[in-house]
């Protein structure tokens, strides 16, 4: 992040999230001088390597080649602890938590904000006035928008579903990765970013999956940087400029699918 501030220093500028509870800083790097502004997340899961090297791609793509009209903030670690312990979970006093079951939600949630991790984001976000987003992970190929809650049917629908869809399928031009709602397409996750951030603040918020492996080769790495990169600029590009207006979870929570599959 450093030599890409250095070499774009029109376009790129480094900002510290916040604090996380190992006692170091959370780093990012904010890229373009656009009025709307978006973020890209990866490493809430810490031992999820490959959504830290496409976050790298997406910095040094659009430090060369900044977004008309937005400013772009990549976090490409948010759970240090769990990146530098090949863990999945981040601790805190003495406690290991999942980072993006930590969030508040109108299904439950194991925290919320246990982390000072995931409250930094989630306050980073209202403060900055994030429009679009997108969570970084692996391991199922896939593009997922809300709802990802632990409920049933047409209460999984948002009133948007056609501009996540879109959004959506202009990610995975390259990539040919499954499209569609978290919970249909792969499980329930309570207390997950990417509804928090549609359910509270509106936010056009979309969780890739990248890859097939948590341990991907570095020719694997090297294909998810070339296939997601392009996708993740032409979604940030086609994303609504200005936050949905009607984000209220309006269904009925299932609490027998509220088990997913890393809770086994």
């Amino acid at each position: 992040m450093r030599d890409q501030a250095a070499g774009h220093s029109a376009n790129a500028r480094l900002f510290t999230l916040g604090d996380s509870d190992s006692g170091r800083k959370i780093e990012g790097m904010a890229l373009g001088q656009g009025p709307v502004k978006a973020l890209i997340v990866a490493s809430h899961h810490g031992n999820e390597y490959g959504s830290v090297e496409v976050a790298k791609g997406v910095i040094a793509s659009l430090a060369a080649e900044p977004l008309a009209g937005l400013t772009v903030y990549v976090v490409p670690v948010l759970n240090l602890s769990g990146y530098d312990s090949k863990s999945r979970g981040e601790s805190a006093q003495g406690v290991t938590y999942d980072p993006n079951r930590n969030y508040p939600g109108p299904c439950g949630t194991e925290g919320p904000f246990t982390l000072k991790s995931t409250q930094a984001l989630a306050q980073f976000i209202e403060r900055e006035g994030i429009v679009t987003s997108a969570t970084l992970h692996t391991f199922h190929p896939a593009v997922l928008y809300p709802w990802g809650l632990s409920a049933q049917g047409d209460d999984l629908v948002t009133r948007y579903e056609d501009i996540f869809k879109q959004i959506s399928e202009a990610a995975v031009i390259e990539s040919h990765y499954d499209v569609g709602n978290s919970t249909l397409l792969i499980y329930p996750a309570d207390g997950a970013y990417e509804d928090y951030a549609f359910w509270k603040h509106g936010i056009w918020s979309l969780l890739f999956e990248l890859g097939g492996s948590h341990n991907p080769s570095n020719a694997e790495v090297q294909e998810m940087v070339r296939v997601n990169v392009p996708g993740i600029r032409r979604m940030l590009a086609q994303a609504p400029t200005r936050r949905a207006d009607q984000h209220e979870f309006t269904g009925k929570c299932d609490v027998r699918r509220g088990l997913d599959r890393h809770d086994e």
